[in-house]
């Protein structure tokens, strides 16, 4: 059955207005607005845990520190066994036990700034050691080297013999032992640790 507006108009089926006057023919109902759905929360991610900066190779490194000491105690022991030898593979040591304590790769430079702490160490050691063997017999042992020498000049010999029974001369014999021990030490040491930074940094 036909619709007719007000104004007589004939209306098409299901019309909202009319369309000669323009009435609203049906309440339009407003479509209800859904709510926003709440903005989706992402977790915020970690933030990554701060990088721990490598701590210098110095005597205030405690690491290196202890490493170098228990390495340098080891040496001093077994240099009674293989001498030498033992000052080389201490620096070695030292970077590998280094290495696995911190997970640092070390440099060469690096390398032989742990061996010149190890081989500090081992020096105060084996100057320790070889002061206690040593100092007793000094006068023998100096007297020993004075024949050896090659000259045959008795009023020298005698000179010299009378010179380093004195105390002036005792000392100066221990502290040219102890400076060349010293020298020898380090060196080897150094090496040691540069040899041990290098095939280290190739893993």
């Amino acid at each position: 059955m036909a619709e007719f507006c007000t104004c007589g108009a004939e209306l098409p089926p299901d019309a909202l207005f009319c369309h000669k006057c323009g009435k609203p023919q049906r309440e339009i109902m407003a479509p209800e607005e859904q709510p926003e759905p709440p903005p989706r929360e992402f977790p915020e991610s970690a933030p990554p845990p701060p990088r721990r900066e490598a701590l210098p190779l110095n005597f205030q490194n405690p690491v290196a520190l202890r490493i170098a000491l228990i390495v340098a105690i080891a040496s001093t022991l077994l240099n009674f066994v293989v001498p030498f030898l033992t000052w080389v593979a201490g620096g070695f040591f030292a970077v590998l036990f280094y290495r696995r304590r911190t997970g640092s790769f070390l440099n060469v430079n690096a390398g032989v700034r742990l061996g010149w702490i190890t081989g500090l160490l081992t020096f105060v050691l084996s100057a320790i050691v070889f002061t206690i063997q040593v100092l007793p017999h000094l006068n023998t042992l100096i007297e020993q080297q004075i024949r050896n020498l090659p000259t045959r000049d008795p009023v020298l010999l005698e000179q010299m013999k009378h010179f380093f029974n004195s105390g002036p001369g005792i000392a100066t014999a221990l502290m040219f032992s102890l400076g060349a021990m010293f020298i020898l030490i380090t060196l080897l040491t150094v090496a040691g640790g540069a040899l041990g930074a290098k095939v280290m940094g190739r893993n």
